[in-house]
């Protein structure tokens, strides 16, 4: 199957190919080309180091490999409540599927392929699993007017959830059919953290990345449990596919524009950040020639276009599991188009302990998200399959 765009990770806007087998790729941390921040609002100057690992011989004589586990159309996502036997599984075309550690259901939890459209960018794009409540579930997916909407659902029981229950939490209005964001996933203070895009078009066309009037461009809350007016909670966002919440840490992923892919680190989350679209792309100057980082978050990692075939950054997860206990706190991503697989440890603010893992496990297609089931057991999600990320032999 060829896709030409990631369903939320275009980054020019033009139509191309997905590139599925790129060269061996090299990952390099970013060079630094903006006047870097000093105040303390940023990331990168942050002592708290969330991860611990075993030695690095461990981690040199570590082999990995993906283990099929299901061929689906187009999922981009698989989560489960901590501890849990179960885990669910969104497909893009607006279907939530139950994986039980040895199949995917032949049914869908819920059917709301009826609500969303599912087309280039645009799709079920999130789940969230209430952290205290096993009787809710959240999604995030494009209506049929093509605009963001995030919406409770009840689940009658583990594998039946009921379309009507369907109750909206937040709708905005996109002004393109880009960068749609993706992500949701609860804050440890219990509200809802959902990633938005700049509105698409391309070079920020609508104004909304230094826009605090706006939720597009940012990450928004939500209290899920009483008012959920809408609260923008950080900014300067391009298109944030996916971010990750390692408590207290978020990871955020951000969809470059014609030259960079990033990641951003902010230790420990809290609200009132500014990661820089389109001041700059990456750790360098967009909008204009010279340009001021003060204030600003910069990324820890920045991959170049052309980097094995790198396009479209897809944000991973961070590994807790107990399969593979020397990788505990590296922060695993790929690329939409180059679709491999890397990691880093997040140190003393800084990428740290950088591998690449791909000559293992090998390029599956274009690589759309990440997951982690119950026991913290990392998945990779692509166009055409549901893969899980264990140990080789």
């Amino acid at each position: 199957m060829v896709i030409g765009c990631l369903l939320a990770a275009c980054t020019a806007e033009t139509d191309g190919e997905p590139v599925t087998s790129p060269p061996s790729p090299t990952t390099t941390v970013a060079r630094t080309t903006v006047p870097q921040p000093t105040s303390t609002t940023t990331a990168s100057t942050s002592t708290i180091t969330p991860a611990t690992t075993t030695s690095t011989l461990a981690l040199d004589d570590t082999v990995l490999a993906y283990q099929p586990v299901a061929d689906l159309e187009f999922p981009v996502q698989l989560t489960a409540r901590p501890g849990a036997d179960l885990s669910y599984v969104i497909t893009k075309d607006g279907r939530v599927w139950l994986y039980d550690g040895d199949a995917v259901s032949d049914q869908p939890v819920l059917d709301i392929a009826d609500r969303v459209r599912n087309s280039g960018e645009q799709g079920l794009l999130s789940i969230a699993l209430h952290p205290d409540d096993e009787s809710r579930l959240y999604l995030h997916y494009s209506d049929r007017n093509g605009d963001t909407v995030v919406s409770e659902f009840g689940l009658a029981t583990v594998d039946q959830a009921d379309p009507a229950s369907e109750r909206v939490l937040l709708q905005v209005g996109q002004p393109a059919s880009n960068h749609n964001g993706g992500m949701i996933q609860f804050m440890p203070d219990g509200r809802l953290l959902l990633g938005l895009g700049d509105g698409g078009g391309g070079g920020d066309r609508f104004g909304n990345g230094q826009n605090p009037d706006t939720l597009l461009g940012g990450l928004v809350s939500l209290d899920v449990e009483g008012d959920p007016s809408p609260t923008l909670y950080a900014m300067g966002l391009r298109n944030p596919w996916r971010f990750w919440i390692d408590d207290p840490v978020i990871y955020i992923a951000d969809v470059g524009q014609n030259a960079y892919e990033e990641i951003s680190v902010s230790a420990p989350l809290e609200p009132g950040r500014n990661y820089g679209w389109p001041i700059v792309e990456g750790r360098h100057c967009y909008a204009t020639a010279d340009c001021d980082g003060e204030g600003l978050v910069a990324p820890v990692l920045e991959v170049e276009h052309g980097d094995a075939g790198t396009c479209s950054i897809t944000g991973g997860v961070v590994y807790r599991g107990a399969a593979i206990p020397q990788l505990d706190g590296h922060y695993f991503y790929s690329d939409y188009c180059g679709g491999y697989l890397r990691s880093f440890l997040h140190a003393e603010g800084e990428a740290t302990d950088l591998r690449d893992w791909t000559e293992q496990v090998g390029v599956p297609g274009g690589v759309s998200g990440f997951g982690v089931d119950g026991a913290g057991e990392m998945f990779v999600t692509t166009t055409e399959q549901l893969l899980a990320v264990v140990a080789g032999g």
